[in-house]
């Protein structure tokens, strides 16, 4: 497996909005990229520094995986996120050596990149994402 570099570090949060006074002075009042994900019932920020970003998750729905995340540990980094070169192959050495995966196959993320989770059960209770795109 090919890593390129940490992709993002994914923070859950409760109130966005709350924030923003903070978040316009750390990031020099940059735009950050905004998007709603359905599916997966989340609204993500995304600022961006040099080649990795941070990305806040807002839940949309509280059976989401965020909405859960949240109702239960607060707000708090919630992922870190790996790029790598081919997520495809990468999931499939994972899968080999034995490490447990919450996706078998890559889906559809934020920015229209291919992600899939592995289980914190196999990574010392961190969440991973890997991603490709």
């Amino acid at each position: 497996m090919r890593v390129k570099r940490i992709d993002h570090v994914g923070v859950a949060i409760q109130d966005l909005e709350g924030m923003r006074p903070a978040l316009k002075v750390l990031f020099h009042g940059r735009e950050p990229h905004c998007e709603e994900i359905p599916d997966q019932g989340v609204r993500a920020t995304c600022f961006r520094v040099g080649e990795t970003s941070v990305e806040f998750l807002e839940s949309t729905r509280d059976e989401g995986p965020i909405g859960k995340y949240l109702a239960k540990r607060g707000s708090g980094i919630h992922h870190l996120a790996i790029h790598v070169e081919d997520i495809e192959g990468a999931l499939a050495e994972l899968k080999e050596a034995g490490i447990p995966l919450v996706d078998e196959k890559p889906r559809l993320g934020a920015e229209g990149k291919k992600i899939a989770f592995l289980h914190p059960k196999g990574t010392g209770g961190i969440l991973i994402e890997l991603c490709e795109g």
